[in-house]
């Protein structure tokens, strides 16, 4: 079995590959309709360069830069090109509202950015011209150069600035344990925490995960990645870019959700790092298109169903095999032409799958590998192999080289070098989850008799949406509450697409807004009236809220929440869990329809 070697840092990776490789393609895009192709040594020539221009510009070993682009070459070159630098990438989503990027750029200090468009310039330069530190701006498009900042256009800095892989690469002298990045992820405190990830904990990442790739499945001519979720999320910074660096993949980046069906099968890819709501939407497309074409299709499609429960369920007989028989040579191969025809996996992490969405894949003959991590740990720490056996209820054993072991209360703690060295500027969020070097993951969670990690809850009190992206409930309640109209209010949304809440109106407003529209005291909620003036106050709220943390529904609180109903604790907090059993399918039906 093959192992990834052990390299000092992520950038002497990058440039061994390269080196290997040469001109054979390496980063694709589509232009006019064509995937255009980056080679290996003209990717290691753009990264050499603008590490050597960045350091002409005055950034030292250490500065933060942070980086704020869609999926797309510069930002694997701008990455890569960062760390070769010795400086440390701060990557950041596209959604962020400029609230969140002066808290960004504040907390890191960083000393530049990488920006792509003037379109999300127009977000971000606020927060820059504000900043304390943030001095210079790179621009990867054509974007008018904003006032008060040292202003560079990415393809000027490349073009001036040529160099030598070799040179960049001996030049990047760092080691494993040097800090690579700072990934902001969510905290229950509401403002996102940066994570610190080293050189060898995504090495380590890396590491695991090819070994389950070239252990676990046939070896392929050609690897290739479609990447589509964000760069700027630890699962597909590390799972989407410096894996198929390790793998010597290609990476192809796709143009958009709308299009990733006809991308997949165009790319034809051989690992897909995807999150649970992809799977939730295939299901539902691959099942209304089958059953609406009827025919042969949809009576193979049901006994594929069929067989695959069976199978799940160990109860397949032997009066099934025909039938078994004729789902694996007739209507499997036609599944996997629309997945391209040489899909070893899709893996999907992020957030919890359901087990009969995964059940529904392997069905159909599409291998699902449902894994487990944090950002905490570069990400991922366990994941299912076929050769442990996949149990759609599981996320399969720790990756190698991890440690992971059930505390006293069910808390999964994990141990290695994949564990962060602690949050940036964060002492007592740091000393909270590092205890012993054991990472406190916040999740509840058991070994089955495989060895295979079974989640069952979770002590943190984050919402994990089916996108993966982790939402401080504290933080939206909080801001909620400031409104006039607003007394308390309850966040939901985990596992779902967009926020819901319970929301508890003011007393004193709602008897203000009673008496000068003239309702009678329980006929106001269902006032039209009244819900607009608290979906006024919500609107509000929205407006300083990235899209992932937006309320787009809300119910009333049949009461307020207090101690005495048991929907708060003696210090006042709201209890998540009783409130979901009150108000649980009222806030399931404000996703229907």
């Amino acid at each position: 079995m093959r192992r990834l070697e052990h390299f000092p840092n992520l950038v002497a990776m990058f440039f061994a590959r390269a080196r290997a490789e040469g001109d054979k393609p390496f980063l694709r895009r589509k232009v006019r309709g064509e995937w255009e192709a980056t080679s290996w040594a003209e990717t290691a020539r753009q990264v050499a360069s603008l590490a050597a221009a960045l350091k002409a510009i005055g950034l030292q070993r250490g500065d933060r830069v942070m980086l704020v682009a869609e999926n797309r070459p510069e930002w694997c070159i701008s990455d890569l090109a960062i760390m070769a630098a010795g400086c440390v990438t701060v990557p950041t989503y596209v959604t962020n509202t400029t609230r969140d990027h002066t808290h960004i750029i504040e907390n890191s200090g960083a000393r530049a950015v990488i920006v792509s468009t003037a379109k999300l310039a127009a977000t971000l330069m606020p927060a820059v011209v504000r900043a304390s530190q943030a001095q210079i701006v790179i621009g990867m498009d054509e974007m008018r150069a904003p006032g008060g900042v040292d202003f560079h256009h990415w393809r000027t800095l490349v073009d001036a600035h040529p160099a030598d892989p070799a040179e960049a690469e001996a030049a990047a002298d760092f080691t494993r344990e040097d800090l690579a990045c700072i990934i902001y992820t969510s905290g229950t405190g509401g403002a996102p925490r940066g994570v610190r990830q080293h050189h060898g904990a995504i090495l380590q990442n890396v590491a695991g995960t090819t070994e389950v790739i070239w252990a676990d499945f046939p070896a392929e001519k050609e690897e290739a990645f479609l990447s589509f979720l964000p760069l700027s999320h630890a699962y597909e910074h590390t799972a989407g870019q410096f894996v198929p660096i390790g793998l010597h993949a290609q990476i192809y980046y796709a143009e958009g959700l709308e299009k990733l069906a006809s991308n997949i099968e165009e790319v034809r890819p051989t690992v897909m790092v995807v999150v649970p709501r992809l799977f939730e939407v295939l299901k539902t497309r691959i099942t209304k298109t089958i059953v609406k074409q009827g025919g042969l299709g949809a009576r193979l499609f049901r006994y594929a169903l069929d067989i695959g429960a069976k199978r799940a369920k160990g109860t397949l007989r032997w009066t099934d095999r025909p039938t078994a028989l004729v789902v694996d040579t007739l209507f499997k191969p036609r599944i996997a032409k629309k997945f391209g025809g040489r899909l070893k996996a899709m893996v999907s992490g992020g957030a919890p799958l359901n087990p009969e969405v995964g059940r529904f894949f392997e069905a159909i003959g599409v291998m699902v590998l449902q894994g487990y991590g944090q950002t905490e740990a570069a990400p991922v720490i366990a994941c299912n192999r076929p050769a442990a056996g996949i149990r759609m209820d599981t996320v399969g054993p720790p990756l190698g080289n991890t440690e992971v072991r059930i505390a006293d209360d069910g808390e999964i703690l994990v141990r290695g070098e994949l564990v962060m060295h602690g949050y940036w500027r964060n002492e007592e969020e740091t000393a909270r989850v590092l205890r012993h070097g054991w990472l406190h993951t916040g999740d509840i969670g058991a070994f089955d008799e495989a060895g295979r990690i079974k989640i069952t809850d979770r002590k943190k009190d984050l919402l994990i949406n089916d996108k993966g992206d982790n939402i401080s409930p504290q933080k939206v309640e909080g801001m909620l509450t400031l409104q006039p109209e607003i007394a308390q209010a309850m966040v939901w949304g985990d596992r779902r697409p967009y926020m819901v809440a319970v929301i508890v109106p003011d007393a004193e407003w709602m008897a203000e807004w009673c008496a000068g529209h003239g309702c009678r005291p329980g006929d106001f909620a269902a006032d039209p009236g009244y819900r607009a003036a608290l979906s006024a106050a919500i609107d509000r709220v929205n407006r300083d809220l990235s899209v992932t943390e937006k309320v787009r529904r809300f119910i009333p609180a049949d009461a307020p929440f207090g101690i005495e109903n048991e929907q708060m604790t003696p210090s006042l907090k709201i209890r998540r869990h009783v409130l979901r059993e009150v108000y649980g399918e009222r806030l399931d039906a404000l996703y229907k329809g």
